[in-house]
């Protein structure tokens, strides 16, 4: 019996050695994927903000908890199975798909730039709904699909991490990276649209502190949210880039990866103890170069296009 007891409790150790390990792979593995993904999550928290803008304050919290809701269906119900099957049916063409994806980013990141910096003049859509039900619903539903084309980015990021793992492992490791994301995303926009009300409730305090606290975070917003769209756009053209390049090092064209590496490695032997981190700065610029460059060529492409298809019919 005492034998047997022992047997147990030994199977019993391993067994929770086994999960331990695990449960570290797991987190370990989602930690690598979600960082992959961060320029996306970033763009993902400065873009959904402007859904709840106009709309009554009260209204905020759960319009956003109805985003967060549709973001977790796109990623777990829709996202999360396709990803599986492509990674299983047709595993060579998850690079080929990433590189469309930072393709994308690198062409919205500029997209941005050229407008900020035309300051084009575009007509003003007149919102003639006046049920606020009907208007609330259609913010929600504009922020949804927004979401579904950030979450497949995303989700194909943190796939692309996970090439050793089984398929069980996968699914694990993808859906906490969409729980762990979509709740990181969605607290901090949560957070964000609250403050200027929060800044609000402070002014009202007879603390002298309290209310000049109050004042500055009023006076911060605005400036956190152009911020914030900066660092968006910034991390787009980063991550786009990078994966764009090394998606031309998968395919045997690795000038372009090789050179950025060479100059970042040069450039941080340079500056000795600051190695790491100079070597790292570099590299992301060098991914910035390249998003901005493919960027502008897509955004010259779609521009030219239009006029190009208008001339013929006005010729008619």
């Amino acid at each position: 019996m005492a034998g047997g007891l022992v047997a147990l409790l030994d199977d019993v150790a391993t067994l929770a050695k086994l999960a331990a390990t695990s449960i570290d792979d797991v987190a370990g593995a989602a930690g690598r994927a979600g960082t992959k993904a961060a320029g996306v999550v970033i763009d993902d928290a400065a873009v959904t903000p402007k859904y709840v803008v106009g709309l009554s304050p009260d209204r905020e919290l759960p319009i956003i908890y109805k985003i967060t809701k549709g973001s977790l269906r796109n990623k777990l119900v829709f996202l999360l199975p396709a990803a599986l099957l492509l990674s299983e049916l047709a595993p060579w063409l998850i690079v080929p798909l990433l590189m469309i994806g930072g393709a994308y980013l690198c062409f919205e990141a500029t997209e941005k730039i050229w407008d900020a910096l035309t300051h084009p003049e575009h007509t003003k859509e007149v919102l003639e709904i006046v049920d606020p039900q009907e208007l609330e619903e259609r913010q929600v539903s504009g922020a949804v699909r927004t979401d579904f084309i950030l979450s497949a980015e995303i989700m194909a990021i943190a796939l692309s991490q996970l090439p050793e793992l089984s398929l069980l492992m996968r699914a694990i490791v993808l859906a906490a990276v969409a729980i762990g994301i979509t709740f990181g995303v969605y607290g901090s926009v949560a957070l964000l649209v609250k403050i200027d009300d929060i800044g609000m409730n402070l002014c009202r305090r007879e603390q002298p502190f309290l209310a000049r606290l109050g004042h500055e975070l009023v006076r911060l917003m605005p400036v956190l949210l152009r911020a914030l769209s900066i660092i968006g756009t910034a991390a787009m053209l980063w991550v786009g880039g990078g994966i764009f390049s090394h998606g031309l090092e998968e395919f045997g064209l690795g000038l372009i990866p090789h050179t950025i590496h060479d100059i970042a490695v040069a450039a941080g032997a340079a500056f000795g103890n600051a190695q790491a981190v100079v070597q790292w700065v570099v590299e992301a610029l060098g991914a910035a170069i390249v998003g901005i460059v493919l960027g502008a060529f897509i955004v010259a492409v779609l521009h030219w296009l239009p006029r190009r298809s208008k001339a013929p019919a006005e010729a008619n």
